[in-house]
C-alpha cells in the first residue's frame, strides 16, 4: 500500500469516527402524569423526536423497533407492557416513523409512597434513506413526585440531557485558519527545510516519509493534548457544570476578553513591522538542539521547534479558535483544535510524500504582504473580544455603529494596501498589480461597501454573529419597523437589569415572570437561552427570528423570556438563586446558566425551549439551526 493510500485511510477513519461520535438523530424527553381513574398509577411517556430527513420504526417491528430497558425502579413497579403511540406510515414494504417515537409505560407506586425513581435506557435505530446507523442507547432518569400531583396535575417533565447539535461551522473555520497559517512568514519557509531534512537524514525514502508523517502527528498532538488535558481535569473534578462555568468565564468575563484584545493589538502591531515578537530564545534553542537526535525523539523536538517558532503567527488565531468553540460542549474545543492542527500539519506530510512539489514553492516579498494582511484581520478580530466584554458588563463603549465604523476603516486600509497605495517600511514598492492582489482588493472593497448600510440600521445578516446587537445602535432608518428598539419588557419591574429582547420584542428576563404572565394569558412560553457573546445566537436572530412569520408567532402567540447566561450584572438579593448543593448564584448570567442546566438540561447557547402555560415542557430544546420552516414547525408544537 502506498504512503498516499495509507494517509487517505487514516484521514477517512478519523472523519468516520468523528461522524459516529456525534451521531444522535433521536432526541428523548421523559414525562409522567397520574392516571386519573386509578389511584397510585402513573403513566410514563418517553418521546423521541426524530431529526428531519431521518426515520425509525414502530414497536411492532421486532428487529428494528424501539426498546426500553428499565435498570432501576425505586418505590414503584412496572404495570402492563410498553405501548407504542407513534404515528407510523407505510413506505414500501415497511412501516416507518418519521416525526417522533412515543412510548408509554404504566408505573405502579408502592402503597404510601409519595416519590418514585425510574431509571432505564431507550434503544432505537435511526435511518436515512437506505442506510441505518448503529443502535442509539440513551440513558434516562426520571422522578415521579406524587405529592405534587394534587396541587399541580400537569405532567412532571425531566428532559434527557443530550449533546448539543454538532456545529460543523466551527470545525470548518478551524480548518481554514489552519491552512491560512501555513502561508505566514513564520511557517512557510520551514516546509522545504524540514521536509528536506527528513529525506536526507533518513536511511531511505520510505523512512523519510514515515518521519515526516510522524512530524505532522507530533504537531497535532502538541496543539491538541494540552487543551485536552486541561478540559478533562476540569470535567473529572466537577463534571459538565464546572467545565461549562469555566468556559463561560473564559468567553465572557472582562479579564480574558480584555487580555485577548490587547494581545491581538500587540500582535497586529508586530505584523505591521513595529517590532518582532518571539518566545524566549532559550526555549527555541533548547528544543532545536535536541532535534538533532536520531529517531522519533529528534522528530518530536523538531515539531516542538516549529510550534515555538511559529507562535508569533499562530498564537492569536489559536486563541480565537478556542474562544469561539467554548460556547458548546466540553469536547468542542478539543475537536476544533484537532481540526486546526491537522490542517496546519497536513502540508508537511503531503510534501514528504511528494518531494517534487517542493520545487514549485517560492518564497519572497509576498510572505511579508501576507503578514500585513493578517495584521489587519487581527485588528478587526480583536475588537470582537472588546465587544463581548462591553455587552456583558453594559459599559456602552462599543455600540454597533462604532464597531462597524472601525471595521469599515480597517478593511478600507487593507484594500488600499493591496492596491499598493499604503506601504510599510519592510514592503517593496508595488509597480504593477498581479492577479491575486487585484482580486483580493476587489473582494475587500466589496465587503466594505456591504458594511456601509449597516451604519443606518441594515441587518447585515452575513455578519450578524460578529456584530453587537442592533438594539445598541443609536440611529436606525425607519424606527417604526420591526428592527426598531422598543421597550423590551412588559414593565420596568420585569427588567431591572437593563436587558433587551431582539428586535424590540416584549418579553421577560426571569422565568417566574414569564410563567406568571402565561398563567394569566393562557399563552405558551418561549424560553431563549442566550448570551451577549454568543455568535450563533445573533445569527439565529438575524436569519431566523427576522422572518415575518416567525416574528408574528413570537410577538402574538407566546410569552417570551430571555435567559442571558453570560451577563455579569449583580442580582438583587430577592432574585438570588439557591442551588440544591448550597451554592448561591448572585449575578444574572450564573443564575440563568444554573436554571438552564438544571431545569432544561442544556449548558450551551442558543437553545430554545417551549413550555405550556402550566410550566410543562412541550418539546425537547432546539439548538442552533437556520432552517426557518423547521423553526416555525417547532413553535407550532406549543400552539
Amino acid at each position: 500500500m502506498t504512503g498516499l493510500k495509507k494517509l487517505c485511510l487514516v484521514l477517512c477513519a478519523f472523519f468516520a469516527c468523528s461522524i459516529f461520535a456525534v451521531a444522535g438523530n433521536i432526541h428523548w424527553t421523559v414525562t409522567s402524569e397520574p392516571v386519573p381513574e386509578e389511584s397510585g398509577l402513573w403513566r410514563l411517556r418517553l418521546t423521541g423526536k426524530i431529526d428531519e430527513g431521518y426515520h425509525s420504526y414502530p414497536l411492532s417491528d421486532e428487529f428494528s423497533g424501539p426498546a426500553v430497558e428499565f435498570s432501576e425502579l425505586q418505590s414503584c413497579s412496572l404495570e402492563g407492557t410498553l405501548k407504542d403511540l407513534s404515528r407510523a406510515v407505510k413506505e414500501g414494504d415497511y412501516m416507518v416513523v418519521n416525526d417522533a417515537i412515543v412510548l408509554t409505560q404504566d408505573i405502579r407506586l408502592e402503597p404510601g409512597a409519595t416519590k418514585a425513581l425510574v431509571k432505564g435506557t431507550c434503544i432505537t435505530i435511526c435511518c436515512a434513506g437506505n442506510s441505518c446507523f448503529p443502535p442509539e442507547y440513551i440513558d434516562f432518569e426520571h422522578e415521579i413526585n406524587a405529592s405534587e400531583s394534587a396541587v399541580a396535575p400537569a405532567s412532571v417533565e425531566q428532559p434527557v440531557k443530550e449533546k448539543v447539535p454538532f456545529d460543523w461551522s466551527l470545525i470548518l473555520q478551524a480548518i481554514l485558519w489552519g491552512f491560512a497559517m501555513i502561508l505566514t512568514p513564520c511557517v512557510f519557509p520551514m516546509i522545504p527545510m524540514t521536509v528536506s531534512f527528513f529525506l536526507k537524514s533518513s536511511g531511505s525514502a520510505a523512512a523519510g516519509r514515515f518521519n515526516a508523517f510522524m512530524y505532522g502527528l507530533f504537531i497535532v498532538l502538541l496543539y491538541t493534548l494540552p487543551i485536552t488535558v486541561i478540559i478533562l481535569i476540569t470535567w473529572i473534578a466537577g463534571g459538565d457544570a464546572v467545565t461549562a462555568d469555566i468556559f463561560n468565564w473564559l468567553a465572557t468575563h472582562w479579564l480574558p476578553n480584555i487580555v485577548f484584545f490587547i494581545v491581538f493589538m500587540v500582535f497586529a502591531a508586530s505584523f505591521f513591522g513595529a517590532f518582532e515578537i518571539t518566545l524566549p530564545s532559550s526555549w527555541v534553542n533548547r528544543a532545536d538542539g535536541k532535534s538533532g537526535k536520531k529517531g522519533l525523539v529528534g522528530v518530536f523536538f523538531m515539531a516542538l521547534t516549529l510550534v515555538l517558532v511559529s507562535f508569533s503567527c499562530t498564537g492569536p488565531i489559536v486563541g480565537t479558535v478556542l474562544i469561539q468553540s467554548t460556547q458548546g460542549q466540553f469536547w468542542m474545543p478539543i475537536l476544533t483544535m484537532l481540526a486546526f492542527s491537522v490542517a496546519f500539519a497536513l502540508p508537511f506530510t503531503i510534501f514528504a510524500l511528494f518531494p517534487s512539489l517542493l520545487t514549485k514553492l517560492k518564497s519572497g516579498s509576498w510572505l511579508a504582504s501576507v503578514k500585513v494582511v493578517l495584521g489587519f484581520i487581527e485588528v478587526a478580530l480583536g475588537f470582537k473580544f472588546l465587544s463581548v466584554a462591553d455587552q456583558t458588563y453594559h459599559w456602552g463603549l462599543l455600540d454597533r455603529e462604532i464597531y462597524l465604523a472601525i471595521w469599515i476603516v480597517v478593511f478600507s486600509l487593507l484594500g488600499f494596501y493591496l492596491l499598493g497605495k499604503l506601504r510599510f517600511p519592510h514592503d517593496e514598492k508595488v509597480e504593477h498589480l498581479n492577479l491575486v492582489r487585484l482580486v483580493s482588493s476587489i473582494a475587500v472593497f466589496s465587503f466594505v461597501v456591504y458594511m456601509i448600510p449597516g451604519m443606518f440600521g441594515a441587518p447585515l445578516k452575513a455578519l450578524s454573529g460578529y456584530l453587537p446587537p442592533i438594539s445598541s445602535q443609536d440611529f436606525v432608518i425607519g424606527r417604526g419597523q420591526a428592527a426598531a428598539v422598543a421597550p423590551s419588557s412588559s414593565s420596568a419591574d420585569a427588567n431591572p437589569y437593563g436587558l433587551e429582547m431582539p428586535y424590540g420584542l416584549n418579553g421577560y428576563f426571569k422565568l417566574e415572570d414569564a410563567l406568571e404572565a402565561a398563567g394569566k394569558s393562557g399563552k405558551p412560553v418561549f424560553v431563549d437561552v442566550t448570551g451577549h457573546g454568543c455568535v450563533n445566537c445573533r445569527e439565529m436572530e438575524a436569519r431566523v427570528w427576522s422572518d415575518p412569520r416567525v416574528m408574528d408567532l413570537l410577538s402574538n402567540r407566546f410569552e417570551l423570556v430571555a435567559l442571558y447566561v453570560d451577563d455579569k450584572t449583580k442580582l438583587r438579593e430577592e432574585d438570588w438563586v439557591y442551588a440544591s448543593n448550597g451554592d448561591v448564584y448572585k449575578d444574572v448570567g450564573r443564575a440563568n446558566a444554573y436554571i438552564a442546566r438544571e431545569k432544561f438540561g442544556v449548558n450551551s447557547q442558543p437553545n430554545y425551549i417551549l413550555l405550556g402555560p402550566d410550566g410543562r415542557q412541550i418539546e425537547e430544546p432546539r439548538g442552533y439551526n437556520l432552517d426557518i420552516d423547521g423553526f416555525i414547525e417547532f413553535l407550532k408544537q406549543a400552539l
